[in-house]
């Protein structure tokens, strides 16, 4: 579904059925150099149960325009500015890697828009190495090879999702080098440098107050769980209800383990849906 956001397209994935914002709204954010995709099997449970489902292409990203936008908070208030598009005034926030900082981000700083924050694979800082910094600048197509080896915590992942048989390293691969080849230059450079550069993450989580999930893979080696804990610690101590859920994957847990991704978020989601 196309959307207007300040005179640009902005596409948003509805899950296979029209959004419906009389229904509890999901949002799911997606991940540096990745779209809407990634959230295949998730979004059309969603919508064929009873939500409303957004899942956009982050500007510059897929099928929505550039520019792609620089730092976390920008990125969070296009999403508030989805919302508005969408006629629909709070939602769910779920994000994945560098979408849990926008999620967490939006959430954090427009609270009576929040009914909930789903956070995967998130780290706070989301530090990003000089070498994959410089990589992602001078020789894209290494950053991507690197990214996609450390994604994955196994060289043959059994898949459920998209389907039986497919190759899961190789589809996320491709989804990158397509995202290269169609977004704007440096685009993974972009993304990388929001997630390096957004020092708020401890300060944002300290005024969270709607139900938040943390989702982590026990074998993410570049967000393990360990980097969440200081997000856990500020949500409890401003006195948010905070759940930690660990799920035996890497660091691309959509695609290693979807069946148990869409289970937790879909408990979390319903039990926020429930309290709107």
């Amino acid at each position: 579904m196309m959307f207007d956001i300040a005179g640009r397209p902005a596409y948003a994935y509805t899950g296979g059925k029209p959004f419906d914002a009389a229904r509890p709204t999901i949002v799911f954010l997606h991940g540096a150099q990745h779209d809407h995709s990634v959230w295949g099997l998730q979004t059309r449970y969603f919508a064929h149960h009873g939500f409303g489902v957004l899942a956009p292409d982050l500007p510059a990203h897929g099928r929505s325009a550039g520019p792609a936008l620089s730092t976390i908070a920008a990125l969070a208030d296009w999403t508030i500015h989805l919302l508005d598009a969408a006629q629909t005034d709070k939602a769910i926030f779920v994000g994945h890697s560098m979408g849990s900082l926008v999620a967490l981000d939006a959430a954090a700083r427009h609270q009576a828009r929040a009914l909930g924050l789903a956070l995967v694979s998130t780290a706070a800082p989301m530090a990003v190495s000089d070498m994959l910094l410089d990589a992602a600048r001078e020789h894209e197509p290494e950053a991507i090879d690197m990214v996609n080896q450390w994604s994955h915590s196994t060289i043959a992942a059994k898949p459920s999702a998209p389907a039986p048989g497919f190759w899961l390293r190789g589809v996320n691969q491709r989804l990158m080098e397509r995202i290269s080849a169609q977004g704007e230059a440096q685009l993974f450079h972009t993304d990388f440098s929001a997630c390096n550069g957004y020092a708020d993450a401890l300060e944002r989580a300290a005024t969270v107050q709607c139900p938040v999930l943390i989702l982590s893979g026990k074998r993410d080696v570049m967000t393990p769980p360990r980097a969440s804990r200081p997000l856990v610690e500020a949500m409890k101590r401003a006195g948010a209800t905070v759940s930690a859920v660990e799920l035996d994957g890497g660091h691309a847990l959509m695609a290693e383990q979807p069946d148990a991704v869409l289970d937790t978020l879909f408990t979390f989601a319903l039990k926020c849906a429930g309290e709107r």
